[in-house]
């Protein structure tokens, strides 16, 4: 195994190969977190790339204050994996992306007593359930590809002859709202633990993490209903959330932005649109704060990727990938952002993690058909 783990300063350390793509700001928007009042240690993951004034593809752990600003505005946002029943052998592309038509727009009617049956508290974003939303979130149908450990991967109850349901997506607009209303207040510098404050702050983020599970289940239901088809979900994990920790022998506050938990049992990492995702059992290590990647993490910036990319490809190339897999997504921009090109190679990322001791890789996972929008999302 290769030395993976990296100290760069105090209580700063970042998972990744000495050939891993990471951009400098990035680094810097680490160290500075780092420096955050009550801050005691920070990791980098190998998606690790530039935010919004935080590094994305990390994780951070404070005593006596917590930062709402480092969950984000996507609370609960995470992946759920769904085994289906839709047979490998007689996949029909053309029919399956009919079948799925438009799944912008809210549910209609009859789903209202399904919905009830999450018990969620009115929050006035409720016609955003079922929906996927825009940036990086996609629900991709994917088929066992390979198999590491055919034991484990059979215990899941997977088979090899049954498409995969892969949804990604939080908890849309309530998060958002949630996060303004904390940085009009508070600004950035946090909340102390025990106030009201906090205590309010926290009960609406485990609002936002219910909401962003049952989105996700919705999703899933309404695709597989699309598609006659059934399914059961296997796993589903926030990697946008904070929640209590003890780390090093010390309680404190554990913050997670596109960091995905490592003591939550079995995860999926998935690359971009047009590469492989793995399968993977975690290794909880306090080194890692617990954690591990969310995905591939971004190369190029959003702004950049149409004017990279409009020269050498047609949004047409871009609804097919070299794997053979098909890109449901009408916003013309969105396909250029959201380009297998704009992302970090999945097995660079998962292989840093695995070299580092974090990860025993189950199965890798290939794309079949992906939808993130009809053009309608946003």
């Amino acid at each position: 195994m290769g030395n993976c783990i990296k100290n760069l300063s105090d209580g700063v350390v970042l998972i990744a190969a000495d050939d891993t793509w990471i951009e400098g700001k990035a680094i810097q928007q680490l160290e500075t977190t780092a420096r955050l009042p009550g801050m005691r240690q920070v990791a980098g993951m190998p998606d690790l790339h530039p935010g919004r004034g935080y590094p994305i593809g990390a994780a951070f752990f404070s005593c006596g204050r917590l930062y709402p600003a480092l969950v984000g505005n996507d609370i609960g946002c995470g992946m759920a994996l769904w085994r289906t029943d839709i047979g490998v052998a007689k996949l029909n592309l053309d029919k399956l992306e009919k079948r799925l038509g438009n799944l912008d727009g809210p549910l209609d009617e009859d789903w209202s007593e399904h919905i009830a049956g999450f018990g969620l508290a009115p929050c006035g974003h409720e016609h955003s359930l079922g929906t996927i939303g825009g940036g990086n979130h996609f629900a991709e149908l994917q088929q066992l590809e390979r198999l590491y450990d055919s034991d484990a991967v059979e215990t899941l109850g997977l088979d090899r002859r049954q498409l995969l349901l892969l949804v990604h997506s939080g908890s849309r607009g309530l998060g958002e709202a949630i996060l303004r209303e904390q940085v009009e207040r508070f600004s950035h510098q946090g909340l102390e633990e025990e106030s009201d404050d906090c205590t309010h702050y926290l009960a609406r983020h485990d609002g936002a993490l219910r909401f962003a599970e049952a989105n996700r289940q919705l999703i899933a239901l309404r695709m597989l209903d699309r598609l006659r088809a059934h399914g059961e979900q296997v796993l589903d994990v926030n990697h946008n959330l904070v929640s209590p920790a003890r780390i090093g022998g010390v309680d404190g506050w554990l913050h997670r932005k596109g960091a995905t938990p490592a003591d939550r049992g079995v995860m999926v990492i998935p690359g971009s649109r047009g590469d492989y995702s793995y399968l993977v059992e975690p290794v909880a290590d306090e080194r890692s704060l617990l954690s591990l990647a969310h995905g591939a993490g971004r190369k190029w910036m959003r702004s950049e990727c149409r004017d990279r990319l409009a020269p050498r490809y047609r949004v047409e190339q871009l609804t097919r990938t070299a794997l053979g897999s098909r890109v449901i997504c009408g916003d013309r921009g969105l396909i250029y952002e959201e380009a297998p090109e704009a992302y970090k190679a999945i097995d660079s990322v998962v292989g840093a993690l695995h070299d580092a001791g974090l990860l025993r890789i189950l199965a890798r996972l290939k794309p079949v058909l992906t939808y993130k929008t009809r053009g309608e999302c946003c």
